[in-house]
């Protein structure tokens, strides 16, 4: 009987190990979540940036789409 309690006790200690272990982790995965939701939104900005800029730089070309259809 006190083998029982014994085996009962150490799967207890086990699971909360386990749970310990879990949490942890977790609290690690919503850390680096939210580190990549900023840099993608970092990288997205970038990318807006570049793109208004190149847009800028096509609309100043001589001869550009929206020139011709000006003309």
């Amino acid at each position: 009987m006190i083998s029982e309690f014994d085996i009962l006790s150490e799967k207890i200690n086990q699971l909360a190990e386990m749970a310990h272990v879990l949490r942890r982790e977790n609290a690690d995965l919503r850390l680096k979540n939210a580190e990549l939701k900023l840099e993608n939104q970092q990288l997205a900005d970038r990318i807006s940036g570049a793109y208004e800029r190149v847009s800028s730089l096509i609309q100043a070309l001589p001869g550009t789409v929206n020139e011709e259809i000006a003309e």
